[in-house]
């Protein structure tokens, strides 16, 4: 897999507070990566080096696997959480001239505004001052501003803020096109279940640190906790019996002569045998692994991490 995009040992320091600690992350061309963190974690200081808004104090970035070119950041398209937008100009006068600043002639930016306006059944705003609009178009134009450039990189931050649900399946499609016609894509957001839904690869930033990369896949695999959902029809004292003293009963519920169990494994777990000695003794209706989604890893490696620093403070 290619890196597009490589942060190495990155430090930044803003007075006495360390925003970024020797932070390194490598970004796999043609992807969605998804930047994590809570409030205040340093995921917008790493953007901003990145893109070369700011610089570090330690540490480099590297653009396929070489020293920044000359036109790195018009490899760029980056959509911040904060907006802005001139509020008494005109949509189409406003998207046209942010374009181009882009380095887009005039009919290139024509041609790739039309485009998208029409992709997002957005030409009836053309000529609507910004102020007019509501939060959500808004962000809609900004999109589009952002996008039509056509950037290698492009970078997300919490999108859909704003968005009402039909609105942000609809930029999730125009997320996943982009992706698909070989665009990079950084995604950074609290909304855990988009990451799931578009996200191959993450890294989690906590406190300055990074704390968390990989696939999104092997990432809740490798956090599993062994617990598995049983549904079952028979006795549970057979039910009880076949799982021996490999695993526990944490909940056994009955309605309409289903038992609905969650068990937890211990050490040395053999599942496949597990599945043969249940279904030798009762009819067994479903058996899935409770594999923990990436809102639940995110909250128990922040929460430690928090819990961590108050009690070395303490000490």
């Amino acid at each position: 897999m290619n890196n597009i995009l490589e942060a190495h040992g990155i430090s930044k320091t803003f007075g006495s507070f360390e925003a970024l600690k020797n932070v390194s992350i490598s970004i796999p061309e043609g992807k969605i990566f998804g930047l994590l963190g809570p409030n205040g974690a340093g995921k917008t200081t790493l953007i901003r080096i990145l893109t070369q808004i700011t610089g570090p104090d330690q540490g480099a970035v590297l653009f396929k696997g070489k020293s920044l070119p000359s036109n790195y950041s018009q490899q760029f398209g980056y959509l911040p959480e904060e907006r802005g937008l001139y509020r008494k100009m005109k949509v189409w006068e406003q998207a046209l001239y942010l374009t181009q600043i882009k380095g887009l002639s005039k009919a290139q930016a024509t041609a790739a505004l039309g485009e998208w306006f029409k992709r997002l059944n957005m030409t009836t705003w053309l000529d609507k001052n910004v102020e007019s609009l509501s939060k959500g178009m808004q962000q809609k134009l900004q999109f589009v501003i952002t996008v039509a450039p056509n950037p290698s990189i492009l970078i997300l931050d919490e999108p859909f803020s704003g968005f009402d649900p039909v609105n942000s399946e609809e930029l999730k499609k125009h997320i996943l096109e982009l992706r698909d016609q070989g665009s990079t894509i950084i995604f950074s957001t609290h909304n855990m279940a988009s990451v799931e839904e578009l996200c191959e690869n993450i890294a989690l930033i906590n406190q300055g640190e990074k704390v968390l990369d990989g696939g999104v896949d092997e990432i809740r695999t490798s956090f599993s906790k062994s617990l598995f959902k049983v549904h079952f029809k028979g006795s549970k004292v057979a039910f009880a019996n076949a799982l021996g003293f490999q695993y526990e009963i944490i909940s056994l519920k009955e309605k309409e002569s289903i038992s609905k169990a969650i068990i937890k494994g211990h050490e040395d777990l053999n599942n496949n045998a597990l599945i043969k000695r249940l279904t030798d003794n009762l009819e067994i209706i479903g058996f899935q692994e409770m594999i923990p989604s990436m809102n639940d890893i995110f909250i128990d490696l922040v929460s430690a991490e928090t819990n961590n620093t108050h009690a070395d403070v303490s000490e």
